[in-house]
């Protein structure tokens, strides 16, 4: 059995074999595709949302209060946060979800019928609830003669 002194083994400095100089990547590739895995499972859910298109106005008023929004889509259906929500249940719901709330915002589509609109204002002002009307400040660019 040979030994050696100055660590480079029983073949000396010039002969042998070559240094091991690779990466190993399979931790690598486990990690890349939990992270698919993971984008893939939550992309869905980060797009979720209702769309709805406010109408525009000349004049916003920005708030930046932290209330409950009630949403109409054009449909008609009625939501409170994400969750869809009766309208003769809709105060009761507020004042049960957020306790000492007297406010809320309502966000409808510009397409939406106005009667849906008016049952929730009309259900949100027997609630004792002030409301506020969410839009959107309009594009004077575009207006005529600017």
């Amino acid at each position: 059995m040979a030994f050696s002194t100055n660590g480079l083994g029983s073949r000396g400095r010039r002969g042998g074999t070559a240094p091991l100089a690779e990466i190993n990547v399979t931790p690598f590739v486990d990690v890349v595709l939990v992270l698919l895995i993971i984008f893939m499972l939550t992309a869905h859910v980060m797009e979720y949302g209702l769309e709805v298109e406010v109408p525009q106005t000349k004049t916003v008023k920005t708030s930046t209060k932290e209330l409950p929004i009630v949403t109409i889509t054009k449909t008609g259906a009625i939501y409170l946060g994400k969750q869809e929500v009766n309208f003769h249940e809709l105060g009761d719901v507020i004042h049960t979800r957020f306790a000492g709330q007297t406010a809320v915002y309502v966000r409808a589509d510009k397409e939406t019928p106005y009667d849906p609109i008016a049952q929730v204002i009309s259900e949100l002002g027997d609630a004792k609830l002030q409301v506020s009307l969410v839009t959107q400040p309009q594009d004077t660019s575009r207006l005529p003669g600017r």
